[in-house]
């Protein structure tokens, strides 16, 4: 336990000073882990979440094979006219519908279509792009804490407990709602100097005519049907008994198959050191998770409670939160669904204590830039287009969030199930 621990710190330590490539850190740290047997080779093979990889390879194939058609600078022109160049209803703009989309599609994906947009909407206005972004990147975390299927900690909590959408949604979405509000108010506040738009470049948008990006059109007209198939498909995915790998890995090969560009072409679009990150990442944290270094934080949470059901309410939902900035919220969630179980039994069946773990896990997310998917695989985007997001860049941002975020949570908690 002490090594896997050790590695991971020393990890977390060397990606924070930004010398080393964090892809190399992870890829590092897996392989030292099972050199030493601190997890066999068996297990990390298991412990690499491969819906998460196949999500983002799909999706990265689907956005590659798009992107030259100008679908993404026609999308990014209309929005900078709607909000009419206005840096307020930019952002509303922006990170209501991310929001949206998060909770009904999941944010994970909606990281992967947003982020493009976000760019060539900057690049636009002649803004800076890594504020909107990272605005992104948190309420996309905010937005999928709503609903079953918007972010994976929900879907694993529903997958152990059997709770339906509209659970979900009626005890999640309201605060998310608050949460979101609040947060992007103080967001706007904290990046407004860097969101002033010049008069120019607002009428700059105001004019250009959007039909005019669209470069390919008969490219456009084969992969456009594919990407609203593979869009529609998300939604309706559970129905269809497809994991989100499988619609994005779908989706991503009959856009190869319909599509002019080369196999070649499209998978150079490919954010190959992100998906290695992940794999490297997973098996690091499958070692805490072989070892029981995880287990112990979730059973610490168990003896400090002593039975105390507002104490046991508050500590899973900051201990989830602690913890999932720290580990990612996908493991840590699957850590805490046996502790929650006992704790819930013996409080006779409450409910609540799954809303708690839900919001610490969720809004946790946003703590840290490797606490959820979608921070890892936006920061990847931003790095490609050449305005990569810094560890401590990102922590000074979502740190205070995930506290502001947290202290709603606690209200809510307090105020419904106290």
């Amino acid at each position: 336990m002490g090594l896997a621990i050790a590695l991971f710190v020393v990890a977390l330590v060397v990606i924070a000073t930004e010398r080393v490539h964090r892809t190399q850190v992870a890829l590092i740290g897996a392989a030292l882990v099972v050199i030493t047997q601190t997890i066999d080779q068996e297990h990390a093979i298991e412990s690499v979440d491969f819906n998460t990889i196949g999500l983002l390879l799909g999706m990265m194939v689907v956005v590659r094979v798009t992107e030259p058609t100008g679908l993404y600078n026609y999308l990014a022109i209309r929005a900078g006219q709607a909000a009419r160049g206005r840096p307020l209803a930019v952002v509303i703009a922006l990170t209501g519908i991310t929001a949206v989309l998060s909770a009904f599609l999941d944010n994970l994906t909606t990281i992967l279509l947003m982020v493009p947009i976000t760019f060539l909407l900057a690049d636009t206005l002649d803004i800076p792009p890594v504020p909107l972004i990272v605005m992104e990147i948190i309420t996309s975390n905010i937005g999928g804490t709503a609903t079953l299927i918007g972010d994976p900690p929900n879907i694993i909590i529903a997958g152990a407990t059997g709770l339906s959408f509209n659970e979900f949604l009626l005890n999640l979405a309201p605060v998310a709602f608050v949460t979101l509000v609040v947060v992007v108010g103080l967001l706007y506040l904290f990046y407004r100097p860097q969101l002033q738009i010049a008069p120019e470049a607002r009428r700059r948008v105001m004019d250009i005519d959007p039909r005019r990006s669209i470069e390919n059109s008969d490219e456009l007209r084969r992969t456009l049907p594919v990407l609203v198939l593979t869009i529609v498909a998300f939604f309706v995915h559970q129905q269809l008994g497809l994991e989100p790998a499988t619609v994005a890995l779908t989706g991503a090969a009959v856009m190869l198959a319909v599509s002019r560009n080369t196999v070649e072409e499209a998978l150079a679009g490919v954010e190959w050191a992100t998906l290695l990150f992940f794999a490297g990442l997973f098996v690091m944290v499958g070692a805490l998770e072989e070892t029981g270094a995880i287990k112990e934080v979730a059973d610490g949470i168990a003896s400090l409670t002593a039975g105390d059901r507002t104490a046991e309410l508050l500590g899973i939902a900051w201990a989830s939160a602690i913890g999932s900035g720290v580990v990612d919220n996908i493991p840590f969630t699957a850590t805490m669904i046996p502790v929650v179980e006992q704790l819930q039994g013996d409080a006779g069946g409450d409910d609540a204590y799954w809303w708690a773990l839900a919001l610490g896990a969720c809004f946790g997310g946003n703590a840290t830039i490797i606490a959820a998917a979608a921070n890892v695989a936006a920061s990847g985007l931003a790095a490609r287009a050449g305005h990569p997001i810094s560890f401590m860049y990102f922590l000074k941002v979502g740190l205070p969030v995930t506290f502001v975020s947290m202290l709603i949570a606690t209200a809510y908690i307090a105020l419904r199930y106290l």
